[in-house]
């Protein structure tokens, strides 16, 4: 499970962004309603990724064959550019959440089962 903690008064916004951006409508929980589940997506990949200066978080790589339509497709959704690297997007989501936009193959096992845009 990947959990994405967002502060008081974002959550509207996080949760309609992350829906859009991962194709999933998303469940408020009734037990616990601080929760907003978006099911399963595909199999999860944990990576540990060494940096130099900064906090500790985790963040989410969002894979696609199509760099800068996805880019543009997310920014439409709310989230800001905030870097560009050799080959991928660093991104914020409205809650300020970094994530990045990571090319790859059109036949990269990673997009298995990924939802496809029109």
């Amino acid at each position: 499970m990947i959990c994405l903690d967002v502060p008081r008064g974002t959550r509207e916004l996080s949760e309609e962004f992350w829906s859009g951006a991962l194709g999933r409508t998303f469940v408020r929980g009734q037990t616990h309603p601080e929760y907003s589940h978006f099911g399963m997506v595909n199999a999860h990949v944990l990576l540990l990724q060494g940096m130099g200066e900064g906090d500790a978080r985790v963040h989410l790589d969002i894979h696609t064959d199509d760099l800068s339509s996805e880019v543009a497709r997310l920014v439409a959704l709310g989230a800001r550019e905030q870097a560009r690297h050799d080959n991928w997007v660093v991104m914020a989501d409205p809650s300020g959440l970094t994530f990045c936009v990571v090319p790859v193959a059109s036949d990269d096992e990673t997009l298995e089962g990924a939802t496809r845009w029109p």
